[in-house]
C-alpha cells in the first residue's frame, strides 16, 4: 500500500516538490495557468498534469491512475480574495474555488486531505466560506487545522498560512490514526531542542548582477538569477534606505516628492531585506523594490527570481519559465517547499503505520 497525491491548483509545484521530498508520490495535478504548467511539467515530468480550469475537471479523470493506492487530495485554492491586503469579500468568485475542491472530494472520496491557504481563510473575510467548507467534510473526515508559520518548518521566511489535514473516518477507526498538524522543527531562538529559524542569508553566494540583468550558468547550476530593472530615482532611494536603517521611513523629502500612491500603513514597501532574520512574506511582487522589503542587502537592485525561490525553499535545480512578471508570480504564489514537505512527512508516517499493520 502506498499513498499517492493529486495536487489541485498546483501552480509551479511548491507543494508537489515538498511532498516528493517527504517520499509521497504525486501522480496528478491540475493548474489553469499555462506558464506555471510549463514550469511544473519540466520539473515534474512524471506527473499527469491537467492544464485546465478546475471547474471543468471531473474526478473520474484520475480514477484509473490511482489504482489500488490510497489517495491524498491536495489543494491550495486561489487566495487573493481572502488576503488582508485585498478588498475582496466573500462573494469574490476566486474564493468559491474552494468548493471545487469540495466537489472533487465528493467525487474521488480520497483517504486523506491536505489544504493550504492564507491565514485569512479561517478568520475575517474568509471565515464563513471556510466554515461552510469544513461543515461539508467533518462528518466523513477527522480534520485538524491551524495557522502555521512557515519559519517553524525550515523555511527562511515569516509566512503564516492556514494548513488543514484530514483523514477519512473509517481509516482513523481501523488504524487508530491520530490526526495532527506538522511537527515543528524550528523556533525563533532554537529553544526546546528545536533548530533556530533559518535567516534570509540563504540568498547569498550567487554572482553579482545589476538591476535589469540576468545570469545563467548551467555548469554551475545557476538558473533564473534574473532581476527587474530600476529607475535612477529608485536606485537613489535604495542606496539611501540601505545606509539609513533599511526602511523607507528614513527617506528625505526630496526622494519622496513624487510618490504615486499613499504609502501610509505599508511600512515594508521600498525596504531592504534583513538577512539576519527570516525574510518577510514572499509575494507575487517579490522581484519589485516598491512592493515589499525586497531590496537586496548589498546590491543596487531588488531580489532576483532565484533569490526569491531560495526564500521559498526551492532547490536551485528547480527551474522556472516565463517573463519577469510570470516568474515573480509563480514563485511568490507557491506553497513553500519545506512547509509542503512537513505535511508530507505526517502522511508518510500514516503510510508506514498502515503498511505495518497490513503486513
Amino acid at each position: 500500500m502506498a499513498i499517492v497525491a493529486i495536487d489541485l491548483f498546483s501552480g509551479s509545484g511548491g507543494t508537489t516538490a515538498g511532498l516528493k521530498k517527504a517520499g509521497i508520490k504525486v501522480i496528478g495535478a491540475v493548474e489553469i495557468d499555462k506558464t506555471a504548467c510549463k514550469t511544473y511539467s519540466y520539473n515534474n515530468p512524471e506527473v499527469d498534469l491537467v492544464n485546465e480550469d478546475i471547474r471543468k475537471v471531473k474526478g473520474k479523470r484520475f480514477k484509473n491512475i490511482i489504482e489500488d493506492n490510497k489517495l491524498l487530495l491536495v489543494a491550495c485554492p486561489p487566495c487573493q480574495g481572502f488576503s488582508s491586503i485585498r478588498n475582496g469579500g466573500e462573494n469574490d468568485i476566486r474564493n468559491e474555488l474552494v468548493f471545487e475542491y469540495l466537489r472533487l472530494i465528493k467525487e474521488l472520496k480520497p483517504d486523506f486531505l491536505l489544504m493550504e491557504n492564507v491565514a485569512g481563510m479561517s478568520r475575517g473575510k474568509g471565515k464563513l466560506i471556510f466554515s461552510k467548507f469544513v461543515s461539508q467534510i467533518k462528518n466523513k473526515y477527522k480534520i485538524k487545522y491551524d495557522v502555521l508559520n512557515a519559519a517553524d518548518y525550515g523555511v527562511p521566511q515569516l509566512r503564516k498560512r492556514l494548513v488543514l489535514h484530514g483523514v477519512r473516518n473509517d481509516i482513523v477507526q481501523k488504524y487508530h490514526i491520530k490526526v495532527e498538524l506538522p511537527t515543528k522543527t524550528y523556533s525563533k531562538n532554537g529553544e526546546n531542542g528545536l533548530k533556530k529559524w533559518k535567516n534570509a542569508d540563504v540568498i547569498l553566494g550567487l554572482p553579482e548582477i545589476k538591476a535589469g540583468e540576468d545570469y545563467e550558468d548551467k555548469e554551475k547550476g545557476i538558473f533564473n538569477h534574473i532581476a527587474n530593472g530600476l529607475s535612477e530615482l529608485n536606485i537613489k532611494r535604495l542606496k539611501f534606505i540601505r545606509e539609513h536603517g533599511g526602511s523607507r521611513e528614513s527617506l528625505p523629502s526630496e526622494l519622496t516628492q513624487n510618490w504615486k500612491r499613499d504609502l501610509r500603513g505599508h511600512k515594508d514597501v521600498y525596504g531592504i531585506l534583513d538577512i539576519t532574520k527570516p525574510s518577510i512574506t514572499i509575494t507575487g511582487g517579490c522581484m519589485t523594490f516598491s512592493k515589499g522589503r525586497f531590496g537586496h542587502p548589498f546590491e543596487d537592485r531588488a531580489l532576483s527570481a532565484r533569490e526569491a525561490a531560495r526564500l521559498q525553499s526551492f532547490d536551485d535545480s528547480y527551474i522556472f519559465f516565463g517573463n519577469r512578471v510570470e516568474l515573480s508570480r509563480q514563485i511568490g504564489n507557491a506553497v513553500p517547499v519545506d512547509l509542503g514537505k512537513a505535511s508530507g512527512l505526517f502522511f508518510k508516517e500514516i503510510e508506514e503505520i498502515i503498511g505495518g499493520k497490513e503486513n
